[in-house]
């Protein structure tokens, strides 16, 4: 029995051998995915994997939006294993659609796109907002106006100060495509200063926005940044 067993392990390890002798184009073991690199990451390095087998061994290279990334070009690119290394990676210079390239002597293989994205929050460029006056009963929005930004966001009111946030009921609503502060029916309780809250869901960064004070008035008109309804 241990003789067969023996004889079991020496044939699979000698078609490890075969297989790794055989002359054969490139093969991709692993092609790059996509990635959303936060850039106030403390690592500073971005990562497009690929792996590809061949005999003779395949030579790689790099496409960035269809054109051959010269990596002498740039000391801060490098091919590591096959997967393409970013050093302080830009937001502008590096941003796009990337491919590995991997061919020896019988031919040549392109991998799939891989797109490489960068998340980040900037802050509210204003200071300040202008008063919103409405009539009580009525209707009304308060637009958040995101920073700069990419990576999906979420948002939040804060009512006068933190940690008072705004709680949705059927008069309150914030829109999470637009951050947006819908109040149907405006009442007395509902004065005060309003302040956007927009959180990076990939960073994690949140920032605030200025306040937007808003007030009562009593002759039927709306003033202010905006209103609805």
């Amino acid at each position: 029995m241990r003789l067969l067993w023996e004889l079991l392990v020496l044939q699979s390890f000698m078609l490890c051998l075969a297989d790794d002798n055989t002359l054969h184009g490139p093969v991709f073991i692993q092609e790059p995915n996509n990635v959303i690199f936060p850039l106030d990451s403390e690592e500073k390095k971005v990562k497009l994997s690929c792996e590809v087998k061949g005999n003779p061994k395949p030579t790689i290279r790099w496409k960035l939006n269809g054109t051959s990334v010269d990596i002498g070009m740039d000391y801060r690119y490098s091919v590591v294993g096959g997967s393409f290394l970013i050093n302080n990676p830009n937001k502008t210079q590096d941003i796009g659609m990337y491919q590995c390239i991997a061919t020896n002597s019988f031919g040549t293989i392109v991998s799939r796109e891989a797109k490489l994205q960068f998340a980040y929050l900037e802050n509210f460029k204003t200071r300040t907002r202008s008063t919103v006056s409405v009539r009580q009963g009525q209707g009304m929005v308060l637009l958040c106006g995101p920073p700069p930004h990419s990576g999906e966001l979420t948002y939040a009111w804060i009512f006068n100060e933190y940690p008072s946030f705004v709680h949705q009921d059927n008069r309150r609503f914030v829109s999470q495509e637009t951050g947006n502060l819908y109040i149907a029916k405006v009442e007395t309780s509902d004065v005060g200063n309003y302040t956007c809250v927009v959180t990076n869901t990939v960073t994690n960064n949140k920032v605030l926005g200025p306040p937007t004070p808003l007030i009562l008035r009593n002759d039927g008109k709306i003033s202010g940044l905006i209103f609805f309804l």
